[in-house]
Order: structure tokens, then C-alpha cells, then sequence
């Protein structure tokens, strides 16, 4: 599944070296970025409610970061394009009207990106290759 940023939505080999660099940490760690996950997106709605540029950056900045820990690339690039949006305005002392197409699309793409991220770290699930395609993890 690819999304309008263009890439699909997680980089399973940017995610296998995030689970193997973590370890036994790691589906913790990842329920960690799902609860900051909801928490940068109800401050970036907020904001974006608020019409409110600098309270936009800081929770787009996290959100990037975590996203790009787990190969969450699209949602890592939504994020950005927020906080370029944001860190803009706050200098030109503009509303972030610009960043609203994004705040919009970023709590579906965290959902699907959090949904496969999930699935594929629960440990119940049973793993077999598709025909014709390698097995994932």
C-alpha cells in the first residue's frame, strides 16, 4: 500500500533493524510510539485548531523522529511537512493554514502505519511467505 507521500507505508527493513537493534525492548518501546503517537496527534490538532504555528512544532518534531525509528517513512514525511509548515509561520508570524491538508491525513496514516506496525510485532502471529514473495521478519 503506498500512500500520497509516495512510499509505502513502513520500510520492513528499517523496521527489522529497529527490532533487532532493540531487542527484547522492542514491542515495549513501540507501544511507547503508539501513546506518544496519539498524544503528538491530539497536540498537533489542538494547534492546528488553534491556528497556533509554534505549538505545531515541537509535536510534529517528535512525531517525525519516533516515525523514522521504525520505518514509518510516510507518517516520519507528513510529520516534517508539518513542522517545515510551522517553523515557517512561526517566523513569519503567519497562521499554518498551509499545514492543514497534512494535519488532516496524519491521524488515518498513523492509524494503517500503526496497525501494520503492530500486526507485525505481535508475537502470535503466524508468519508464512505468500507465494512468490519472501517471508517478512
Amino acid at each position: 500500500m503506498t500512500t500520497r507521500y509516495g512510499e509505502a507505508l513502513v520500510d520492513w527493513a528499517a523496521f527489522s533493524a529497529a527490532r533487532s537493534e532493540l531487542g527484547t525492548n522492542f514491542v515495549r518501546i513501540l507501544g511507547y510510539f503508539h501513546e506518544d503517537g496519539v498524544k503528538s496527534l491530539e497536540r498537533i490538532e489542538a494547534a492546528m485548531r488553534a491556528g497556533n504555528a509554534a505549538a505545531l512544532v515541537l509535536p510534529s518534531h517528535t512525531l517525525k523522529g519516533e516515525s523514522h525509528q521504525f520505518g514509518a517513512e510516510p507518517l516520519a514525511l507528513c510529520a516534517e511537512m508539518i513542522e517545515a509548515i510551522a517553523r515557517n509561520c512561526v517566523e513569519t508570524r503567519d497562521e499554518p493554514s498551509e499545514a492543514l491538508p497534512h494535519v488532516v491525513a496524519l491521524r488515518p496514516l498513523f492509524e494503517q502505519t500503526m496497525a501494520l506496525l503492530e500486526r507485525e510485532a505481535n508475537p502470535l502471529v503466524e508468519r508464512r511467505p505468500a507465494f512468490g514473495r519472501r517471508a517478512i521478519g
